[in-house]
């Protein structure tokens, strides 16, 4: 009788891995195309991942890193919780318990499993991760300051939202009375249920066309090759044992800095980061879940050792991270975990151990962290509701080869995208008066780091503003010699008698009304007396030296 597992061949297993990619894309696509939120369709805050029967990782779509590393912490972790077992044809699960679903309350995980004909059990498993606009939390929008998981908003422990492809209409309920935003919750809900039956259509056509255990036989083939890769090019790296450490600004009770600690050992062909010795849990939401400083772990060992290919298992086998529970990387219920800005941080903490041992892989500090805002209010034209946010673009630090990128996203966040300037004004009451680049903003190098932003806000009609950034008071760190770049800064109310400059900050904004906001640049690499000449005349041609007000 024939073997599937050693007739197929790596054309086949090609094939197999560009179609499973496929499945997870066009369930990206039909999130982004059906959601109500702009938070979904336009920032990309999701993450949508497949698995297999042994709950490993077999694709992903492009979306937020660390919620692609977050679903392979929660996945597993809800499904043994639910039962396996307990599962049939047309389930589909939604958990937000933190310390399961590795993230905050408002990013929601819908998983539903696939059965497929001559199978009892579930052959596969689908995970659409998005952020919920109001989960009915203690404030609307972000949460800034609690101290207890139960003021962050409805909880959600692995329920089974629909049973047998039929809704569960007083779940629905639930949710919908405890949102202050209900109909574009429900629409975002309805949108990731439509991603999870495409989902499921493309993988069951995919069985028909391969066969079960032919395409069994192909995935057990992808991880293994996956963690091959991972191996090899460990092989390819310095080995050793290196320490760092930061400061965070902050829980959002006090102001007090808070310790955060990471040692990296690569022997033996396997990478371990530890998170031991850092603070102990703080009072206020600053605190990871274990499965989102996993998550943050993965995102740099995937950049280090395959950051070409598609994620599957296999790529991540050889790293283990280590959190001691109790502290700001490892939370225990009920701490509070809303703002998760420690895993931003903790990405440029991995990457300041890693330097130490391999400069020429690693680059400076990109910004520190990702500066963001939020406006919360009723619009003045339509008297609803509304809750819009802001991820802002930071300068990227530079490299033993090249400079770094200009204003974009935080390494943390991949592909995820700001609000554009025309959805910020229409949906709130926002008006954008300057958006350019932040000259100055970055650190000098023989490779210099790429330009923060500066974009001043105007305020139309009355509502509430905040601001996240636990970075401001120190600079980015820069490599063999490279400047640092000007921090980030929030400044309130420019010009007036209230004129405030913070980080983290919530207050009642009325009409006219200013915030400008100046995001840090990227830092330096190497002596800045080495720099190409001529790539200091493009520099000042492009305006980037003359810091402007």
């Amino acid at each position: 009788m024939p073997d599937p597992a050693r007739d197929i061949d790596g054309a086949e297993v090609e094939i197999l891995r560009a179609r499973l990619g496929s499945v997870a894309e066009e369930m990206r696509t039909t999130l982004k195309r059906t959601a109500f939120s702009p938070v979904i369709y336009e920032v990309l805050d999701f993450g949508i991942s497949v698995y297999d029967a042994n709950l490993d990782l077999i694709a992903e779509a492009p979306g937020l890193a660390r919620f692609l590393g977050a679903n392979d912490f929660a996945v597993p972790t809800v499904i043994r919780h639910v039962g396996a077992d307990t599962l049939n044809p047309g389930d589909v699960v939604v958990a937000n318990y933190p310390y399961w679903n590795a993230a905050h309350v408002s990013d929601v995980s819908l998983i539903a499993p696939v059965f497929v004909p001559g199978r009892d059990a579930p052959f596969a498993y689908l995970c659409v991760r998005a952020h919920w606009i109001d989960m009915g939390a203690k404030d609307a929008g972000y949460v800034l300051d609690s101290t207890d998981m139960h003021q962050e908003g409805l909880i959600l422990p692995g329920l089974k939202l629909v049973k047998g492809g039929v809704p569960d209409r007083e779940l629905f309920e639930l949710i919908r009375f405890n949102s202050r935003m209900p109909d574009v919750l429900m629409g975002d809900i309805e949108a990731q249920l439509g991603a999870l039956k495409v989902g499921e259509r493309r993988l069951v056509a995919l069985v028909g066309n391969f066969g079960v255990d032919r395409v069994e036989a192909g995935i057990a083939k992808l991880i293994a090759y996956g963690e091959d890769v991972a191996r090899r090019a460990l092989a390819d790296l310095p080995e050793g044992e290196w320490e760092a450490e930061d400061w965070m600004e902050g829980d959002g009770i006090t102001d007090d800095p808070i310790l955060m600690k990471v040692r990296v050992t690569h022997r033996n062909g396997r990478m371990t980061m530890d998170f031991s010795g850092s603070a102990p849990t703080a009072k206020g939401p600053v605190n990871l879940p274990l499965g989102s400083t996993m998550a943050t772990a993965k995102v740099a060992f995937k950049a280090l050792t395959s950051p070409g290919m598609p994620t599957n298992a296999g790529h991540m086998r050889p790293l283990d991270v280590i959190a001691e529970p109790g502290t700001i990387f490892h939370a225990e219920y009920p701490a509070p975990t809303y703002t998760q800005w420690t895993g931003l941080i903790a990405l440029e903490l991995i990457y300041a151990a890693l330097a130490k041992g391999m400069p020429d892989r690693v680059q400076a500090s990109s910004g520190g962290d990702v500066p963001g805002f939020m406006m919360i209010g009723t619009h003045p034209d339509t008297g609803q509701p509304f809750a819009l946010s802001n991820n802002e673009g930071v300068g990227w630090g530079a490299t033993a080869t090249h400079d770094g990128k200009v204003a974009g996203s935080h390494l943390t966040q991949t592909v995820v995208r700001n609000t554009p300037v025309e959805i910020m004004e229409t949906r709130t009451a926002m008006r954008v008066e300057r958006l350019e680049l932040r000259a100055r903003s970055f650190g000098d190098g023989e490779y210099r780091g790429g330009p923060g932003i500066t974009r001043d806000i105007t305020f139309t009609a009355p509502g509430e503003f905040l601001s996240i950034a636990k970075k401001t008071l120190t600079r980015p760190w820069g490599l063999n010699g490279g400047g640092e770049p000007e921090p980030t800064r929030f400044t309130y109310f420019p010009g007036t008698d209230r004129e405030r400059r913070i980080g983290t900050w919530r207050t009642r904004v009325e009409p006219g009304d200013r915030v400008r906001v100046e995001t840090a640049g990227g830092a330096g690499y190497g002596d800045a007396a080495r720099r190409d000449p001529e790539a200091d005349a493009a520099d000042r041609a492009d305006g980037l030296t003359e810091e402007t007000v």
